[in-house]
């Protein structure tokens, strides 16, 4: 049987290595892909993989590649050998998933390259969550945290006609590129305060809507600063998670300052649309990808070939001040 190699992650912390197995063959639903280029999501893929001491399922281990269609299952419909999609699976030479809902295949079309279709599955949650957002034309809208969740939500956001988008963040890196792609107001907490940045922005109103998207330990603190920038009236959207990736119950837990709060309102994730985002939030997304609305190239710090797949893990989890959108190159 045909060989590849695939990312496992192994018992031990940080213990990713590149693993010798069977190419997998399609299930009746199912293709073939033969992967060119896959993501690394370090807020998802690290904190939820890299820093458990136990090893994780080999499928857990990625979820955003694209490539092209090798073979195809007896039931599957409208995808052919040789097509170009996009596929959620994990970091590996061969990939298979269902073709059924449009979405985990996602055919590609001429034009979109297959470096920004990895990052289809962010995009398409920063257009989803985007949409969830309560938001009226003119509103100010803060973003707070610069991943690439955080960056895809604010040029997503545009959409909705904000007055103004202000992103803030604690890397130079990340303030640069959010510049780069649009942001009206780059806030570097390092330098400067943030909620008394967004008061002086807003005329000491604060924000009418502040999304929040830093997560993990740092994201503790920034829901504090969430409620203090935001307006009387005005809502905070969370995105981010705060665990661990441990899943120990209470490890989410966040201070909430009843007194601050009081005329506002929290709303969590997808909020309005629970199952996440449709096959018409991708279609969307495809979309302004490709006539400019939503800008990648810029969040692609690294391109590195396959075999230093474990090493980009390493650099993501390490120094993370140097680096946000690493692309896995498998060709």
């Amino acid at each position: 049987m045909a060989k590849m190699q695939r990312l496992e992650k192994l018992d031990g912390f940080g213990n990713v290595q590149m693993v010798e197995v069977d190419v997998p063959a399609p299930g009746p639903d199912e293709v073939l892909v033969k992967v060119q280029r896959s993501l690394i999501s370090r807020g998802s893929e690290l904190f939820a993989r890299y820093v458990k001491e136990e090893a994780v399922t080999a499928r857990m281990m990625g979820y955003s590649d694209a490539g092209e269609v090798v073979e195809v299952g007896r039931s599957v419909e409208g995808i052919a050998v040789g097509h170009r999609a996009k596929v959620s699976a994990p970091h590996a030479q061969y990939v298979t998933n269902a073709a059924t809902d449009g979405m985990t295949v996602y055919p590609l079309p001429d034009g979109l390259s297959y470096d920004a279709a990895t990052f289809l599955p962010l995009a398409a949650g920063g257009v989803t969550w985007s949409r969830a957002t309560p938001i009226e034309p003119g509103d100010t809208v803060a973003v707070l945290g610069q991943g690439l969740v955080g960056n895809l939500y604010a040029q997503a956001v545009r959409d909705r006609q904000p007055g103004k988008v202000i992103v803030v963040d604690a890397t130079e890196l990340r303030c640069r590129i959010a510049r780069e792609c649009g942001a009206d107001e780059v806030i570097n907490v390092m330098e400067t305060d943030s909620v008394e940045a967004i008061k002086d922005l807003t005329g000491g109103r604060g924000a009418d809507v502040v999304v929040e998207c830093v997560g993990g330990t740092a994201g503790i603190k920034s829901f504090e600063q969430a409620q203090r920038m935001v307006k009387s009236d005005g809502t905070i959207h969370l995105i981010a998670k705060y665990q661990a990736g441990d899943g120990v119950p209470g490890s989410g837990l966040l201070p909430l300052d009843s007194g601050i709060m009081q005329r506002k309102q929290i709303i969590f994730g997808y909020w309005k649309s629970p199952r996440g985002a449709t096959l018409q939030d991708v279609d969307d997304t495809v979309e302004m990808m490709m006539d400019g609305r939503m800008r990648i190239d810029p969040l692609i710090t690294h391109r590195m070939p396959w075999q230093q797949t474990p090493e980009a893990y390493h650099l993501l989890y390490k120094d993370p001040a140097s680096a946000l959108g690493v692309i896995m190159e498998w060709d």
